[in-house]
């Protein structure tokens, strides 16, 4: 059984520094294995009208006229 630990750090040196509210944890499971997965922030390429256009381009190239008796509603 694992347990499961969140947090934000910042890569230092090639190493991922863990809070130190987290230390005891480590210091009394230093035999035990860990499994580590990194969620890396990507920076936000697209401009927020920029998308919004591209999303409401998208949408209307699968709208159909047969869809128009959904306007009634």
């Amino acid at each position: 059984m694992m347990k499961a630990l969140e947090f934000s750090s910042k890569v230092i040196n090639n190493q991922i520094q863990i809070p130190s509210r987290f230390e005891p944890l480590f210091k009394i499971n230093e035999s035990n294995n860990i499994r580590v997965i990194v969620l890396i922030e990507e920076p936000v390429i697209i401009e927020d009208d920029a998308f919004k256009t591209m999303a409401q381009e998208q949408f209307f190239k699968g709208y159909s006229s047969d869809d128009s008796i959904y306007d009634k509603l």
